[in-house]
């Protein structure tokens, strides 16, 4: 089995905090998920989770104008520099404070950063490694309080900062002769963000209060309006005094506050979010408005608009929810929302493209595991869902819940189509299926009982007692013939659900059981308790057959409460949820840690310890605590000082004379690093693990592939046909979609001899796996060479079968094209066979005939003698060639085998 896996994809979680960034091309938006960025696709419909992770949860994006560099910022001032199309990390950095905004200028020349009341300006960094790739070019004195908003002039000349103090400064980039920093006032409240126009003939700054300020600049006692950055001289060649004035003052009209702003130069727009979840946009400078709308509940702390202002972005961090909203058409692109509160469960389907979560949000979400976009939620529980279950045929999935019920929805009409409850008020939290699909069954906390149940009547079968404690986890057989249950009494039962006489089977453990699992044939199971260990039984001696000591594998690191090293301490050394591989030779296990360990089942050997999470901002990732962190008010990192991360300004409210720190007695809440559940694919190349964070998947297949083709070999079309020639047809085929020119892959496609297709076909590289089949679609229908095509086209599937399973999505429109195109030939072929059986039944009437005339005669029946049979009047044509008007009808005739014979 392979154990490579690597993280590929986080669904689950689309926003936490931070803001969001559009590419360049407008296409695709870049969210902080955690301390990860998660790329969403637009137009491919496709996320992707950058292969990379921050110190702590990331506050600030930037991303270059020309889309090759992208600046991601934690909490604490730590900065990542990554070239942003190859996926990775060129330098490490630290601004040593807590930066509020971060923005390039449009030319990518420069980059301010805006630290607490203090700004910077560094010159951007190159896209390749370097000692210090980072130059401070200018470092200015900015706020009397905290940074709110950074915005650059079109032409990179000037930037405005805005801040808590209610004002707005102008600065410039480089040192102008007789110019200093501008202040703009007259707001009331803090001042959310401030941009130029595209014409630098004004300035829109916006404040929470809602008031939207439009400011002008011109020469003192002069009416007309200037060019910003175009300052008059006199006569003398001295500048001219010049001022900016507000123009208009607006007001939003609305009860609640601005939490967020955005502004688009190129369309004139101003989108607005409220702290109610409501949104407006008005167009500039004129303030006119042009549409409102609620998308929330609760506030929305970012907004983001693309290039060309068709597309509005929208986060809000408390639903953890991602909108895009095209605003002409009013229609949504993007509406994703990850699990309010944590995510309990997690399943996949028999084939692995679907995975379901739970979560204690009463929710319960189906997500594409190719894509990584939630495509149904079904929220009919109300409260916390603890297991899922997929059947066999993919079609239902079923989940229990904390409020008594287990549901089961259909995922073609996507309803709650059964209800299963029980006679009395109890609290399911666990579940299992019959492989049948016919046999449901739930465990529940309170009555140490597990409820069985008819998936087609929807009735009680049957009630299974004997537990003396709450039962943590269910499974059925693979054959469907037992069910296996664990308990916190210290014991695992084996139960026959169809046949109550058989005797109960009790396998004792030492300590209580928190999970269980059987291996794929059914010859086994597994079972960890609470002191860390997994036991293996042979399920049909009852005997055990081997343990595992996963205690020290499984600890996590100190929590900031703990009172005691993480190694002293008991807590987190345990797995509360097991799996076995697709092929039953390994076990993957979790736990209340930010570890996942992988066991080879047959040595009890640890092959892997995947570290779920880097994040500092979790509780037990370090194993030391820093111990000028400790204030007599407790952990420095749950007082949220600056109120930032808070939900309102109570966390900092410094009304009071004195007062500098804010209220030591409100705490923020630091989750707790663990995961509850994993799920190996039955494909058995991937595996999902429900985290703090989110769904994590770890995937066998990379997305960069490598191709050792492309390293020693120079690709002209001389070489390619020499190695044609040569008999070396693969590297001559892969080289020449290289070089990507038609005629030349024909040419060499062709060349291969019929019977080494299929060797060629097990050793073609999966990178051009999608551009052969694309080839093969696009000259099969105008090709002779119909039998060499499809074995090409059955070789390249029957040997890459799992690599187009796992990217069926993605080739969906190259195999629509092949079996368009088959079919087409299909046709075409079998119209001319029924033809051609028509005519040869002709032909042997014909030979029946001659066979009687000639039956005295002795000599041999020839073609010949066969043609100059036809009398004039036949409807045959003796040119070669057969067509329509040669068919005859013979559907009342009947064939003697000796005349057939004769012919």
């Amino acid at each position: 089995m392979k154990t490579d896996f690597k993280f590929s994809n986080l669904c689950g979680t689309v926003y936490s905090k931070g803001n969001l960034v559009f590419s360049p091309d407008g296409n695709s938006i870049l969210s902080p998920v955690g301390n990860r960025v998660t790329v969403f696709d637009l137009v491919n419909n496709r996320t992707e989770t950058l292969p990379f992770e921050n110190k702590r949860n990331i506050r600030r994006l930037a991303l270059s104008p020309r889309g090759n560099i992208l600046l991601s910022v934690d909490e604490l001032g730590s900065a990542l520099l990554i070239n942003y199309r190859k996926r990775t990390v060129l330098h490490y950095f630290n601004f040593k404070g807590k930066v509020r905004d971060i923005q390039f200028s449009p030319d990518g020349k420069y980059f301010v950063v805006g630290l607490g009341r203090h700004v910077e300006i560094w010159r951007s960094p190159g896209y390749t490694k370097e000692f210090a790739p980072f130059e401070l070019h200018q470092k200015l004195p900015g706020h009397y309080d905290d940074i709110t908003h950074i915005s650059w002039s079109p032409d990179s000349r000037f930037f405005l900062t805005s801040g808590k103090d209610m004002t707005t400064k102008v600065y410039s980039v480089d040192s102008m002769e007789d110019y200093t920093a501008t202040t703009l006032t007259g707001h009331r409240a803090t001042v959310i963000g401030s941009w130029f126009s595209k014409d630098m003939r004004a300035v829109y700054t916006v404040s929470a209060d809602g008031a939207i300020c439009v400011r002008r600049f011109r020469v003192r006692g002069v009416e007309e309006n200037l060019l910003f950055g175009e300052f008059p001289v006199d006569e003398e060649g001295k500048l001219l005094p010049t001022m900016w004035f507000t123009e208009h003052r607006y007001y939003a009209g609305t009860i609640s506050k601005i939490q967020s702003a955005a502004f688009n130069p190129a369309s004139s727009i101003l989108v607005l979010g409220m702290t109610n979840g409501v949104f407006g946009i008005w167009e500039m400078p004129d303030f006119n408005p042009i549409h409102t709308l609620s998308i929330s509940r609760k506030k929305i702390n970012t907004v983001a608009i693309n290039p060309s202002g068709e597309w509005l972005a929208f986060g809000s961090a408390k639903l953890g929810q991602l909108l895009v909203w095209e605003w002409q058409s009013e229609t949504y692109v993007l509406k994703q929302q990850g699990h309010f509160y944590d995510m309990s469960c997690v399943g996949y389907s028999a084939d692995g493209q679907y995975v379901a979560t739970g979560g204690d949000d009463s929710k319960l979400k189906v997500w594409n595991a190719l894509t990584g976009y939630c495509f149904i939620t079904f929220a009919d529980h109300t409260s916390a869902v603890t297991a899922l279950q997929f059947t066999k045929g993919n079609q239902v999935v079923l989940s229990a819940s904390l409020d008594g019920t287990v549901r089961a929805y259909d995922l073609v009409r996507y309803r709650n189509f059964r209800i299963f409850t029980s006679p009395t008020p109890v609290q399911f939290n666990s579940l299992a299926v019959d492989p049948s699909g016919e046999i449901v069954c739930a465990g529940c906390l309170d009555t140490f009982e597990i409820y069985m149940w008819s998936m087609q009547t929807g009735k009680l079968l049957d009630v299974l007692s004997g537990h003396e404690a709450p039962i943590s986890s269910l499974a059925f057989r693979p054959d469907g013939l037992s069910l296996a249950s664990s308990s916190w009494d210290k014991t695992v039962r084996v139960w026959d659900v169809f046949d109550r006489s058989k005797i109960v089977e009790r396998l004792e453990h030492g300590h209580e059981v928190l999970a269980l699992a059987y291996r794929p044939d059914g010859k086994e199971l597994c079972a960890s308790t609470l002191d860390g260990q997994i036991h293996f039984w042979d399920v049909a001696k009852a005997a055990p057959t081997g343990t595992i000591e996963g205690r020290r594998d499984i600890a996590g690191g100190r929590k900031a409460g703990d009172k005691v090293t993480a190694d002293n301490t008991s807590s987190g050394k345990s797995f509360n949820s097991l799996c076995y591989s697709a092929d039953g030779t390994a076990v993957l296990g979790g736990g209340n840690s930010m570890y996942v360990c992988l066991y080879d089942r047959r040595s009890s050997i640890l092959l892997r310890k995947f570290q779920i999470t880097k994040n500092q901002s979790l509780d037990g990732v370090q194993f030391k605590l820093n111990s000028k962190l400790m204030t007599e008010a407790g952990s420095a990192d749950l007082i949220d000082s600056d109120g930032i991360d808070s939900d309102t300004e109570k966390q900092a409210d410094r009304s009071l004379p004195g007062v500098k720190s804010g209220d030591k007695s409100n705490r923020l809440l630091k989750p707790e690093a663990r995961t509850r559940d994993v799920k190996f694919s039955p494909t058995g190349r991937q595996w999902a693990a429900a985290s703090t964070e989110g769904l994590l998947i770890y995937s066998l297949d990379e997305t960069m592939v490598f191709d050792p083709y492309e390293l020693d070999e120079d690709v002209t079309p001389d070489t390619i046909r020499d190695l044609s020639r040569k008999g070396d047809h693969l590297r001559a085929l892969v080289n020449g979609f290289r070089l990507n020119e038609k005629y030349l892959i024909r040419e060499v496609y062709e060349a291969v001899p019929p019977l080494d297709v299929v060797l060629l076909t097990k050793d073609f590289p999966e990178a051009y796996l999608e551009r052969l089949l694309k080839f093969i679609a696009d000259i099969i229908e105008s090709s002779q060479l119909l039998e060499y095509h499809l074995r090409w086209i059955s070789g390249l599937l029957s040997n890459h079968g799992t690599f187009v399973k796992t990217r069926s999505a993605a080739l969906q429109p190259v195999l629509r094209t092949l079996q368009r195109g088959i079919t087409r030939l299909h046709q075409d072929i079998g119209s001319v066979c029924d033809k051609n059986h028509y005519m040869m039944d002709y032909l042997l009437i014909q030979g029946k005939r001659l066979a009687e005339a000639k039956e005295e005669e002795s000599g041999d029946i020839t073609m010949s003698d066969l043609l100059s049979s036809f009398k004039d009047g036949d409807e045959f044509e003796t040119d070669g060639e057969f067509d329509e008007d040669d068919v005859m009808d013979v559907d009342s005739a009947s064939v003697p085998s000796a005349a057939a014979a004769g012919v």
